[in-house]
């Protein structure tokens, strides 16, 4: 797939191990440390160890991360992202066009647990995956932040956390997003841009949705559990894909849809932030186009069960 020389669990600048909390954390505090003097760093470095506790089945009342798309390392990758996205728009604008370290903080706990609604309270016998909550995990994720912030002594941020969430994912439309102000929604915009960009420019995006994303579609009701050309009848209605080919086949143009509608359209186009972050050089968009490069060769050449 391509000829990134990057190994899978590397970022897009081939300089961050994002399968490692410690490393994130540690480039993540440096960058925005430096851009916001008044960042409360106790409060980040927080985040990062209770991040890396639910995820790994350690915080209490909750099991671990059990699905493999949504899991640590994408949000680890989605945290990096989030934080350049910030220094790229520090960068670029002055005065009271900046945001915020309070703002930048609740961008940092957003990212951290955009996805927390994928994991499994302790006593939920009812379902064996946390992919089952697919269809209703960013509500699931607003709920977890409205106990988890004032626990973490970060009530005051717990509203606007709660909101920007929505960012990332598609139970609510842009259109019904609910902010305080026009600053949040530069921020939610930010973060589902974060959210977007970090998955699509993946090393192993592709492989990634045929042999983990399609899983937590079945488990969703999303897909059928037993791929097949025809739609099994047992399935809802509502079934999308029927196999991992044909959710491979439709990629190329959810990606397309991705930039143009979303982040070029509801977000504003402030994935650019992060080619101001990179000195010109858009790292995360060049990713993002040599993926889908490689799917489309790949499905013209009808090969889309080998990413």
């Amino acid at each position: 797939m391509g000829n990134y020389q990057r190994a899978g669990h590397m970022d897009v600048s081939n300089t961050v191990d994002v399968t490692d909390v410690a490393n994130v954390r540690a480039v993540v505090q440096a960058l925005l440390s430096a851009r916001y003097p008044a960042l409360d760093v106790d409060a980040l470095q927080r985040l990062f160890q209770d991040f890396e506790r639910l995820y790994s089945g350690r915080y209490p009342g909750f099991r671990a991360c059990d699905i493999r798309y949504h899991d640590a390392q994408h949000v680890l990758d989605v945290t990096l992202a989030m934080a350049r996205l910030l220094d790229g728009h520090h960068r670029e604008h002055s005065g009271p066009e900046r945001l915020s370290a309070d703002m930048a903080l609740a961008g940092m706990a957003a990212a951290l647990f955009h996805d927390s609604g994928y994991i499994r309270r302790r006593r939920d016998t009812r379902q064996r995956s946390g992919a089952a909550y697919t269809r209703v995990h960013v509500s699931r994720g607003e709920r977890f932040l409205k106990e988890f912030m004032p626990q973490v002594g970060l009530a005051h941020l717990m509203p606007l956390c709660t909101r920007i969430i929505h960012y990332t994912g598609y139970e609510v439309g842009p259109e019904n997003f609910r902010l305080a102000e026009p600053t949040e929604h530069l921020l939610g915009s930010l973060l589902g841009t974060a959210d977007l960009v970090a998955q699509m420019a993946d090393r192993d995006y592709l492989r990634k949705c045929r042999d983990y994303l399609y899983a937590e579609f079945v488990a969703a009701g999303l897909a059928q559990d037993k791929p097949g050309d025809q739609p099994d009848t047992a399935v809802s209605a509502d079934t999308l894909y029927r196999s991992p080919e044909q959710l491979l086949q439709r990629t190329p143009a959810f990606m397309l849809n991705a930039i143009e509608v979303r982040l070029n359209g509801y977000f504003n186009g402030v994935h650019r932030y992060l080619a101001v972050h990179f000195g010109g050089r858009h790292l995360y968009m060049d990713a993002i186009n040599e993926n889908r490069r490689s799917l489309k060769l790949m499905l013209a050449a009808g090969r889309p069960t080998r990413p």
